[in-house]
């Protein structure tokens, strides 16, 4: 028996059909999906990627993204039809009574302006309380989201709070008029395990103290098994299946859940390194490394990585996996230390470096959204590289490009003249595999490319690669925070705290016990299909000792 009663429903969504326009015409993207949210009740929506669960997320609001409109169907809001509710009464809803917490707190907010300035406009513009009691209410926020020094963090810039930091900094902004509803989407994915645990917390407390109901959208199985009461299942625009939490872990009913249930069977053999003699494609050599003015960010760093074969860098945020990428490209020079390139010094800098130099060593970036220029289309996206470093030209280019499509999985009749926001998320990240691919590199730093991808494209991605790295022999330096992406992919394990390489062996080792305790940090904050995870792992941690990740 449900503990919400019927007249506690604040959010009832009836045969809600949405379309979006493509090709010059109108196309379903929502086809008929009901949903009941109670006062105090977290739904959770998962899926695979274009299921449609940020869009039901923004109708919600009464909102159609760009290109999309509501066609038919009843969203009522607290007895209010939000579909025949004017302009002005909806916008008065949104920040109001009804909040949204965007995937990338780096994006949401604005650069220009201190954390607190932008959380306190939406009271002060509702007019629910003056600029002062605001301020004071968001530093009672940050400290119940446990944000560190509370009444001076909300002065920083946004640049100058850590991931983890932001996006409990939004939850407070998104809680700054006490909504009744949050629409969280995807508010954890691009976070460490450990930070995660502390956003998790937060928003699960803040959630359950202020009484709010939350739609929850995510890909992570595991993630909104600790979060929802009730998860809904949705495939293309239409509902799977929908149940209480503990009950649609232990028995999905439909095949579609189970198939997601069952994702990540994908593990390739371990692979040694040669024992020819050959010398390490890349080799980090005791590099030290601080931003201008800064302290040290990469203390004694020092690792091989070989040919053919996958080195996974593993920490938290803040622990130096990106910054040592950027020492390893030239784009951040060490204070001391080198970077050889098959047993060579690399210059420094990358301005420094010739272009066969650059061709190396390429990137594979987190956000595709933000990595591709959405004015361009794909086959410059993919030809500026091969250009550049190959010098090809007329035909000569658009079969290379051609090539460069067919090698990740993608039609060129198709693909070749479209621009980057027709294209899903997975294939998007296709397209950044391509472009570094390009260049003809033998080695790839892939930077967390497969963390804001649901379960099902993620792995189609580490088969690509894995396939990639077969035929072409490359070496990848995998940055990631998702351990189930090590186990899957890597080869050797290299685990960062705090700038400093703290273990690292191969994989089969590294997973095995005993571990540095930092290690074991890790592995024990990634979280399980058990709605009691998070729970018991608080309690086993206490409340201060969630992780040492977001407050470092």
């Amino acid at each position: 028996m449900s503990k919400f009663k019927e007249k506690d429903v604040l959010l009832k969504i009836r045969d809600l059909k949405i379309e979006g326009y493509s090709d010059e015409t109108w196309v379903p993207i929502i086809k008929g999906v009901d949903l009941t949210l109670h006062r105090g009740e977290v739904l959770g929506l998962i899926g695979e990627s274009g299921a449609g669960k940020s869009t039901i997320g923004a109708a919600a609001m009464g909102y159609a993204r760009d290109g999309t409109r509501i066609s038919d169907g009843s969203i009522e809001f607290d007895g209010m039809e939000l579909t025949t509710a004017s302009e002005s009464e909806r916008r008065a809803l949104r920040g109001s009574r009804i909040a949204y917490v965007a995937q990338s707190a780096a994006a949401s907010f604005n650069p220009a302006h201190k954390i607190i300035d932008q959380h306190t406009e939406a009271p002060v513009h509702y007019r629910l309380r003056k600029r002062m009691e605001a301020q004071e209410d968001a530093m009672e926020l940050y400290e119940r989201l446990r944000l560190p020094n509370p009444t001076e963090i909300g002065f920083r810039y946004p640049h100058q709070v850590s991931g983890g930091q932001l996006q409990r900094a939004m939850t407070a902004m998104a809680m700054s008029c006490r909504p009744d509803l949050i629409i969280f989407d995807e508010p954890t994915t691009a976070l460490d395990v450990t930070t995660q645990i502390e956003v998790l917390a937060a928003i699960r407390d803040i959630v359950n103290q202020f009484n709010t109901a939350a739609i929850y959208i995510t890909h992570d199985l595991a993630v909104v098994a600790q979060m929802a009461d009730t998860i809904k299942v949705l495939l293309r625009g239409e509902e799977v299946e929908e149940a209480a939490t503990a009950e649609m872990l232990e028995r999905p009913k439909e095949d579609y859940t189970k198939s997601l249930w069952a994702v990540r069977s994908f593990q390739r053999p371990q692979k040694s390194r040669p024992t020819d003699g050959s010398k390490p494609i890349i080799s980090v050599k005791n590099v030290d490394a601080a931003y201008t003015g800064g302290p040290k960010i990469l203390d004694d760093v020092s690792f091989d990585i070989h040919a053919g074969m996958t080195v996974a860098v593993v920490g938290e945020s803040g622990s130096g996996k990106s910054t040592t990428a950027r020492v390893i490209t030239g784009l951040l020079p060490p204070s001391k230390g080198e970077v050889l390139f098959k047993g060579d010094p690399l210059p420094k800098k990358y301005t420094d470096r010739n272009r066969d130099q650059l061709r190396q060593a390429q990137m594979i970036y987190q956000m595709a959204d933000t990595a591709l220029n959405p004015k361009v289309r794909i086959s410059e996206i993919i030809g500026r590289p091969a250009q550049f470093y190959s010098g090809l030209s007329g035909q000569a280019l658009k079969q290379r490009v051609d090539e460069l499509l067919d090698l990740i999985e993608l039609d060129p009749a198709r693909f070749y003249s479209r621009f980057p926001p027709e294209l899903s998320g997975g294939q998007k990240q296709r397209i950044g595999i391509a472009r570094a691919l390009a260049a003809e590199p033998s080695f790839i730093i892939c930077d967390e490319v497969t963390s804001a991808l649901d379960q099902l494209v993620a792995e189609g991605i580490l088969k690509l690669l894995d396939r990639l790295q077969r035929e072409l022999g490359l070496a990848y330096m995998f940055i990631t925070h998702d351990l189930a992406t090590v186990r899957s992919i890597a080869d050797e394990v290299v685990v960062m705290q705090r700038g400093k390489v703290v273990e690292q062996g191969p994989k089969d080792e590294m997973f095995t016990p005993p571990h540095h305790p930092y290690t074991d940090l890790l592995l024990s904050s990634v979280p399980e299909m058990d709605p009691n995870w998070l729970t018991t792992l608080l309690e086993e941690r206490g409340v201060d000792n969630i992780g040492e990740a977001a407050d470092v």
